[in-house]
């Protein structure tokens, strides 16, 4: 008779154990055999979920801007007056859209102002808030500057007096034919003109105080301004020495 060892009576066991198991679950597991009752969705039940709680594709961050509840508002508008639908619409588009042409209109008004009003004319000191001004820079031939800086220092206007300093200097440099003048030309225009090397570095200087106080509109008192007086003076008197 054939002995059983310890390795055959534990396989009998997993094997009788695994049996006990299958037939439990076969006693406990039962078929359910109630009826079901089916319930199915009612005709256009699409029609209560269309208002703004429910769409989804209006904003992504949650709800709708500004822009899009007037766009969504106006079409509806449209849709009750004329009578058409325009669910299909896709407002975020349309955003985009009215925000191009927002922008074309800007683009368009300010390229319209450049024309109109080049960019040097829209960073330069107005001239006309000055009585007759035009006047004097366009005939300085004719004008007595002289009176002109002492009226502008009585009035402690020190950038006034600046201004008229600096264009009586390009009087006298044009009555000596340093320079053609010309109320269109630049500082780098009369600075080219100008052969004497000495000369030439003193209008240098007093273009530079010129730009400085006059476009820079820098606050100027009266020490500062007769410091910067002794330029303009040398730059005279040099000319018309020469």
């Amino acid at each position: 008779m054939t002995k059983l060892n310890f390795k055959h009576i534990s396989t009998l066991v997993l094997i009788l154990v695994y049996s006990f198991t299958i037939s439990a679950q076969d006693t406990i597991v039962k078929q359910d055999s109630s009826e079901l009752e089916v319930t199915y969705f009612k005709e256009n039940f699409k029609d209560n979920y269309s208002g703004d709680d429910f769409n989804y594709s209006i904003n992504d961050t949650g709800g709708i801007n500004l822009m899009q509840r007037i766009l969504r508002s106006f079409f509806t508008w449209l849709s009750e007056v004329f009578g058409f639908d325009i669910d299909f619409m896709d407002y975020q588009t349309m955003e985009y859209i009215v925000y191009g042409l927002l922008g074309i209109i800007v683009l368009y008004l300010l390229i319209k102002f450049l024309l109109q009003n080049p960019v040097s004319t829209v960073f330069k000191t107005e001239d006309k808030a000055i009585e007759g001004f035009s006047y004097v820079e366009e005939n300085i031939e004719q004008v007595d500057f002289d009176k002109l800086i002492k009226q502008a220092l009585k009035d402690n206007n020190y950038r006034l007096a600046t201004r008229y300093m600096y264009l009586k200097s390009l009087k006298v440099l044009a009555n000596k034919k340093t320079i053609e003048w010309h109320y269109d030309k630049t500082n780098t225009d009369y600075l080219h003109e100008i052969k004497d090397s000495k000369l030439k570095a003193l209008f240098k200087r007093i273009s530079y105080i010129y730009d400085y106080v006059w476009y820079g509109e820098f606050p100027i008192d009266e020490h500062n301004f007769n410091r910067n007086k002794n330029d303009f003076d040398q730059l005279i008197k040099s000319t018309l020495r020469g």
